[in-house]
């Protein structure tokens, strides 16, 4: 498949699309002359994303949605597209406490976006690119997926079930012309990375990272932003308990 966007057709969904790495895709497809259904809680971000995409030439629709709520109103603002592209983005922390200590309902929260909701786009529109006969997913991933952390525990599982389900995607839907990369994501200059009190130096631009993550869209199943690839190797590695309570104390030491 063609490293041009435009070459998976004139539409992409994207979820989380109203600010952050969803916009910088927005608009890096929009500048290759494709479309987007915009999908954010937010209607002002989403309002403004759109106009910068209908700047840029491209044509944009907005889905005002909780995507824990469902998705059937996502899937009807495609029905009637030409749509090429998917790119899971919403997904980002939204609850950050210790398991036991907290919230059991926000902790399923975390699973409906992450999982439940990913599961059934990634179900809905693969099977629709698959039988189209090309086409492109991308799912946003984190370099949290790949240890247990402390607060972050359960989104942590989630990004990790994310990225061995678009393993598994990338090997079923290959053969029949769709490109299907989990891009994972290290420390980011977003608005969500922002509200969540995170140190930003040297964090990544997110049009940069929107950039790197199209460009390798057909280079699937996972690519590391910014080179990552020693740091996963290392957080996948054993001994479990030396990898888990290191990676823990560095975290500490960063952010104390």
């Amino acid at each position: 498949m063609t490293a041009t966007a435009s070459g998976y057709g004139a539409w992409a969904l994207i979820t989380g699309g109203s600010e952050g790495v969803g916009a910088a895709f927005a608009r890096q497809l929009a500048a290759q002359g494709v479309s987007s259904v915009l999908v954010a809680r937010k209607a002002e971000a989403l309002a403004q994303t759109a106009a910068e995409v209908r700047g840029l030439g491209a044509q944009a629709r907005t889905v005002q949605a909780d995507l824990t709520q469902g998705i059937e109103d996502v899937l009807a603002a495609t029905q009637d597209l030409d749509l090429g592209l998917l790119v899971l983005n919403a997904g980002a922390n939204s609850y950050g406490h210790d398991f036991v200590d907290g919230d059991l309902d926000q902790h399923r929260g975390v699973v409906d976006l992450n999982v439940t909701a990913a599961m059934g786009l990634l179900h809905a529109v693969g099977g629709r690119l698959k039988a189209r006969g090309r086409g492109g997913i991308l799912v946003v991933g984190s370099m949290a997926g790949y240890v247990g952390q402390e607060r972050i525990s359960v989104y942590a599982a989630a990004k990790a079930f994310q990225r061995i389900l678009t393993e598994g995607l990338w090997l079923e839907l290959r053969p029949h012309g769709v490109d299907v990369l989990h891009l994972v994501l290290g420390l980011t200059r977003t608005p969500a990375m922002e509200r969540a009190g995170l140190r930003l130096d040297g964090a990544a631009d997110p049009e940069d990272v929107a950039r790197e993550g199209l460009e390798q869209l057909a280079h699937g199943p996972v690519h590391h932003v910014g080179g990552h690839q020693r740091s996963a190797g290392h957080l996948s590695g054993f001994p479990r308990d030396e990898v888990v309570a290191g990676h823990a104390d560095m975290l500490r030491r960063l952010y104390s």
